[in-house]
């Protein structure tokens, strides 16, 4: 008449795991029993993380009278069990296992001094007992003797019960002389109303004798319930269960039947395992209407009640029915609890209480095992840079997503936040305002020498070459406008081309310009081969022939890996990078390394053509202006290695206005200085150098 076992061993870990109690206790009792269920239990306990802090064995016989067993027991009882962390205890024994556990904790209080007092305060409180239906909290002698406050708020599995029509009538209409050939009922009667019945010669303390007119309803419930318990009822449905395989037995051999005297029917003979072979497959409704059936296994179809037991100063309680084990739903869902209607002990300070080998891992930490202790004991490491736990004892700390990352306090992960050089923040403003002043001042520089393109320092080195120089250093400081606010398709394909072809048009006008000044030296002697280059059309083909070289890499990049936007989220911790991926970065490294070899064969051929004795020599200016620009670039290529995000594209903007604004100052300040400061000096013959 009982469930599958298992079934409650299941409904027991539910329980452990949803109130989250890890380190548990078990008391048994000391029997074969006993070490059957802990054989069984602690495997399933292990598999699902719950590890068992102490085991204690009850005893079965407790000699309360005898005062040489209570100073025996007292001297070799262990209540170190007591003082564990483990404040959930699952009890498993039967009902002389709670005189047991409460003879263990109060008896020393009883007899000893101030020291045991206080021994009983810290340890007895803070405890959850977890019983199984196989224990009946109703016994005399310890209620008579204890306080049952102490298991105040335990929780229990009980046998599902009904309330029986006309079983509380019975009982407050029963009277001990209808027992026929029963004595347990006396002895009973005698006991719950401490007197002596007429008829038994069983004296009592008190020397009353029992008027036979009392009534069980007077009794306190602590001393007997008049509703229908789980035993109670398990065992009415065994007794119509037994009757009703009796009656199919018997209608199946009414064709056998003997009479006896007296048209009685004679005895059945049955056999115990044809009897026991019927009852595993009977099945009927009880007086109360509920199904008693039985599985394929001959075992109980049902589940368990959860039930709470609330006490009272009066030394009653009650059992509130708290949660129900359900086995015909899925395991997760097999535990039913409604927390609110728990009454926990009174002395806890926590509700519900923690039951774990150590204080739980806080968020921002990972649980880290403990040598040489079970696993349920363990350490607290901090979550490792980079990754964050959001929950309280978890096993491993966590990577956020690539689009997050974790907060100071490794708890948990935060947006990170783009990345790009917007306008208007400061850096942006500054290099702007830079990238628009040098523009306005290479316009006003271009209008000054068009306004003048008369004059002799403006006509010298090719005046055309003059204003392509100065219209490719206008946008260059116009190009680095687009490195600035957030990447998209335009913007990324158009950086480095349009950066790589003005720039290169620009070294180039420079290197015809010192091209021309070394021709024309040549050219000055008699009989020079030389002088067929003198003109424009050298200066010409050496633009657009060195230009050409440049569109010609630009090209290939763009048809076979061109730039596009990206976001890198790995490289910083805490943002986004929105950038402008180079989509090849050797057809970029081409793209600098080909301005930088113009520069260089430009500061070369600058260099060498410096003392030329021409009147209208440049070289000087432009071997000082190449010296700024590769030193410029030079150092840009580590710095643009080491950043990231904006500030990688703050270094090549920064590069692009220093290198463009060395050309404009070294090579056209000076002749500025002359057109607008300094007009009788823009003479042709001020200007005529002689050879020295």
């Amino acid at each position: 008449m009982f469930p599958k076992e298992a079934l409650q061993y299941e409904g027991i870990v539910q329980l452990l795991l949803h109130f989250r109690w890890k380190w548990v206790g078990l008391i048994i009792l000391d029997d074969e029993r006993g070490e059957r269920f802990l054989q069984t239990f602690e495997p399933i306990l292990s598999s699902n993380g719950i590890c068992v802090a102490f085991t204690e064995k009850s005893s079965r016989n407790m000699e309360l009278d005898n005062i040489d067993f209570l100073t025996r027991f007292i001297d070799s009882s262990n209540t170190n069990f007591l003082n564990s962390k483990a404040n959930a205890i699952v009890i498993y024994g039967e009902t002389g296992t709670f005189l047991w556990l409460a003879t263990t904790i109060i008896l020393p209080t009883m007899i000893g001094d101030l020291t045991n007092i206080e021994f009983l305060e810290r340890t007895s409180v803070g405890k959850v007992w977890i019983t199984t239906a196989q224990v009946d909290f109703v016994f005399n002698s310890f209620q008579k003797t204890y306080d049952i406050e102490l298991f105040h708020g335990a929780l229990s599995f009980s046998m599902p019960s009904k309330d029986i029509p006309g079983f509380l009538e019975f009982l407050q209409l029963l009277q001990p002389t209808w027992a026929k050939g029963d004595g347990f009922i006396k002895d009973f009667w005698e006991n719950v109303f401490d007197c002596t019945l007429l008829r038994s010669g069983n004296p009592t303390t008190s020397g009353e004798t029992c008027t036979e007119e009392e009534r069980l309803e007077s009794v306190p419930a602590t001393f007997f319930e008049m509703s229908m318990t789980d035993h109670s009822y398990s065992i009415y449905n065994a007794v119509y269960a037994l009757a009703h395989a009796l009656h199919i037995l018997d209608s199946s051999r009414a064709n056998h039947r003997a009479r006896a005297n007296g048209g009685n029917l004679a005895s059945l003979n049955v056999p115990p395992w044809k009897l026991h072979t019927l009852l595993q497959r009977i099945a009927f409704n009880n007086i109360a209407g509920e199904e008693v059936a039985f599985d394929e296994q001959g075992e109980l179809k049902g589940g368990f009640d959860i039930t709470n037991l609330v006490t009272f100063p009066n030394k009653s309680y009650v059992r509130v029915k708290i949660g129900r084990l359900d086995p015909h739903v899925p395991l997760s869902e097999r535990v039913i609890i409604h927390e609110d209607r728990i009454q926990w002990n009174r002395h806890l300070s926590h509700v519900p209480p923690f039951s774990q080998c150590n204080d739980k891992c806080k968020p921002g930490y990972s649980r880290k095992k403990k040598e040489g202790e079970k696993f349920c004991c363990y350490l607290c490491d901090r979550c490792p840079e980079g990754k964050m736990s959001d929950k309280e004892d978890m096993d491993y700390c966590i990577t956020c997503s690539d689009d997050h990352y974790p907060n100071q306090g490794q708890d948990q992960c935060l947006s990170k936040i783009p990345n790009f050089l917007l306008f208007p923040e400061p850096m942006g403003i500054i290099l702007a305002s830079l990238a628009v002043s040098f523009s306005l001042i290479t316009a006003l520089v271009l209008l000054a020498f068009i306004k003048h393109q008369d004059t002799p320092i403006v006509k010298a080195n090719n005046r055309t070459l003059t204003y392509v120089l100065l219209i490719s250093l206008l946008l260059c400081f116009l190009c680095s406008l687009l490195f600035m606010g957030k990447p998209n398709k335009v913007t990324c394909l158009l950086r480095q081309i349009t950066f790589g072809i003005i720039f290169s048009v620009a070294v180039s006008t420079l290197l015809a310009k010192t091209v021309t000044v070394i021709v024309a030296f040549m050219a000055s002697k008699p009989g020079s081969l030389f002088r067929k280059w003198v003109g424009k059309h050298l200066a010409h083909y050496i633009v657009i022939s060195c230009s050409f070289v440049q569109v010609s890499i630009c090209t290939i990049w763009l048809s076979t890996s061109p730039p596009f936007p990206d976001m890198d989220m790995r490289s910083m911790s805490t943002e986004i990078i929105v950038q402008c991926n180079e989509g090849s970065v050797t057809m970029f490294y081409c793209v600098l390394g080909y301005i930088g070899f113009l520069a260089i064969v430009c500061f070369i051929v600058a260099f060498l053509a410096r003392n030329l004795p021409d009147s209208f020599n440049e070289a000087k200016f432009i071997t000082f202006s190449m010296l700024v620009f590769c030193s410029v670039w030079l150092s840009f290529v580590p710095t643009y290695l080491s950043t990231k995000g904006k500030d990688m594209v703050a270094v090549e903007i920064f590069s692009i206005l220093a290198s463009s604004s060395g050309l404009l100052s070294c090579i056209f300040f000076p002749k500025c200085y002359v057109i607008l400061l300094k007009p009788e000096l823009n003479k042709r013959e001020q200007l005529i150098r002689k050879r020295s």
